[in-house]
């Protein structure tokens, strides 16, 4: 198995980060196994492009949220990596506490 869990939508509280809020977490390794996805489809465009990076973060964006890391943004990355068995991803995460 790939990831932790296949999941679709975004149990988390809203975070409201944006690309600049992003950009300021640090990334570090994740394990691709202790991921649950937010979405349950990817495009087939996102992983075959060449530079799939050149509109976006260079990282994925994962959420940790009651002892669970949610991968909001980097499915492809995620299994990009997976497909070339890497079994980790460098991602930026943002803890997330209840409000």
């Amino acid at each position: 198995m790939i990831f932790k869990r296949v999941g679709d939508g975004r149990p988390y509280p809203e975070h409201g980060l944006g690309s600049r809020e992003w950009a300021k977490i640090p990334p570090r390794q994740v394990r691709l196994d202790q991921l649950v996805t937010t979405r349950d489809t990817l495009r087939l465009a996102d992983l075959l492009t060449e530079d799939s990076t050149f509109y976006g973060d260079l990282f994925a964006h994962v959420v940790a949220w009651h002892d669970e890391l949610y991968l909001e943004d980097g499915l492809h990355r995620a299994m990009r990596a997976a497909l070339h068995q890497r079994p980790v991803l460098h991602a930026r995460v943002l803890e997330v506490a209840d409000r």
